[in-house]
């Protein structure tokens, strides 16, 4: 520092401090006050061990936790003052109270800011995986409510951008609903992965001291279903490995390609090309120059912003891919893309689970778009084949009526059946059967197929699992 004074939690062999630019790029309360509820619980429950093995006083110990409990709620009340040259939010936070409780120059006893924000972040990702699932079972729910509202409006399926088949609009949103499902499932995965107290493995090796790891553990609520503590058994890799950050990363990236895949279809659906929904105002803009515009951007935004989650996951793993262990200063960078992915995520699943509830199908645009009898062509395959005419056969008979079509420039159903006969002798007076479209889709009964019987017990079983979770 420029006035020559110590670093105040490691000077003491160096002769000056740090530099005002060393300053600068070393700090990192700027970005990780954020972790001080964590910080100060997991300080707490530090404290809590040093007097449960007799290292602090009873009263030593309450006297610490007594001044946590007044930082805690000075920072919550935005009264904290961070100070960067003390470069994080622990240091920080154990400055100030040891200048309020001199016993607190204790309590980093048998503790090293290496275990200490592995902690910290490990309560991080418990908390912040439980906002997540909220916020996925909130999106859920408004999907599940919307393909309720759709399951008879039927709209072309597509694949290549091209109509292949008849779906009701409910059967697409639910895919989406078994999409967010997996994340949930995905999100879960993280909470318990990180639900293993690193505290204890000291700055590398542990320590000597007569340290309780279960007791901290059971503290901080890192425990099994059977109310085991469950603690890091390797004290190298508790500090110095990221996988949890990586993991949860790519659960948000996962997240956010399928919002961005939903928002694509919802763009496109409510482009005047489509015109299969309205989207609410409240979540769409004008145009500074052209007043009939009404532009989907917040899920244009939703569809960018998930390029932040996977540029955070690809950040972690190109940083940690080299680091030799243990713990390495680049370390300090991991923080910065896990907030990022939280908070955009978050932001993101409450947009669309706000939005959903104000989209309008347009019924009459969707059924126009429907109504091509090419959409049926498979059906007619199938009416072939229930007539024992094998697949690869019947699918180049139903090619050929599609080539007559368009050289006739008829619909599909509305073909010549002079002409439809000559193609093959299987096609009876009945094929135009195969373009009722209900009847197509009632016929597409079985599990995971768009029948009505089949999408309307979806709907129930995500309902049922929402009031079960």
């Amino acid at each position: 520092m420029a006035d020559g004074k110590k670093q105040a939690t490691w000077g003491g062999r160096f002769s000056e401090g740090p530099a005002d630019l060393m300053l600068r790029i070393g700090e990192s309360v700027s970005f990780d006050q954020r972790l001080a509820p964590f910080d100060i619980q997991g300080s707490k429950a530090q404290a809590a061990m040093l007097a449960h093995v007799g290292i602090l006083s009873e009263e030593e110990r309450d006297a610490i936790q007594a001044g946590l409990d007044v930082i805690r709620a000075q920072v919550e009340a935005g009264a904290f003052n961070w100070d960067p040259a003390l470069e994080d939010v622990h240091m920080n936070i154990e400055q100030a109270l040891t200048q309020a409780v001199p016993a607190a120059a204790k309590l980093h006893t048998a503790r090293s800011r290496n275990d200490q924000v592995a902690t910290d972040m490990r309560l991080w990702f418990k908390h912040v995986c439980a906002v997540l699932d909220a916020s996925l079972a909130a999106v859920i729910a408004a999907l599940v409510e919307l393909a309720d509202q759709t399951q008879r409006v039927i709209i072309p399926g597509y694949t290549h951008l091209q109509r292949a088949q008849p779906v009701s609009m409910a059967h697409h949103l639910l895919a989406y609903v078994e999409m967010f499902a997996r994340d949930r499932t995905r999100i879960a995965a993280v909470k318990a992965q990180a639900n293993v107290c690193p505290l204890g493995s000291g700055a590398i090796a542990g320590t000597t001291l007569p340290i309780d790891r279960e007791f901290v553990a059971r503290e901080l609520g890192f425990v099994d279903a059977a109310g085991n503590p469950q603690v890091t058994q390797n004290s190298m890799d508790a500090v110095s490995d990221r996988d949890s950050f990586i993991e949860f990363a790519s659960a948000c990236a996962a997240v956010g390609v399928h919002l961005s895949r939903l928002s694509e279809d919802f763009i496109l659906w409510s482009s005047a090309e489509f015109g299969f929904v309205k989207l609410p105002d409240a979540f769409t803009t004008g145009s500074s120059l052209m007043p009939q515009k009404k532009n989907p951007d917040a899920f244009e935004l939703i569809r960018g912003k998930s390029a932040r989650l996977t540029g955070n996951l690809q950040m972690l793993l190109t940083m940690v891919k080299g680091l030799p262990l243990t713990y390495n200063r680049d370390l300090q960078e991991d923080k910065p893309p896990v907030f990022d992915s939280f908070d955009q995520t978050k932001l993101m699943l409450d947009c669309v689970a706000a939005c959903l509830p104000g989209v309008r199908a347009d019924a009459a645009r969707c059924a126009a778009a429907v109504a091509d009898p090419a959409l049926l062509a498979t059906d007619v395959v199938d009416y072939l084949v229930n007539k024992g005419v094998p697949f690869r056969e019947a699918h180049h008979v139903v090619g050929a009526l599609v080539g007559l079509s368009e050289e006739l420039e008829t619909p599909l159903n509305q073909l010549p059946y002079a002409e439809v006969c000559k193609i093959h002798e299987a096609l009876s007076e009945d094929w135009i059967q195969a373009f009722d479209l209900e009847r197509a889709l009632a016929a597409r009964d079985k599990p995971g197929m768009p029948g009505p019987k089949q999408v309307a017990a979806r709907i129930a079983h995500w309902r049922s699992a929402s009031i079960d979770a």
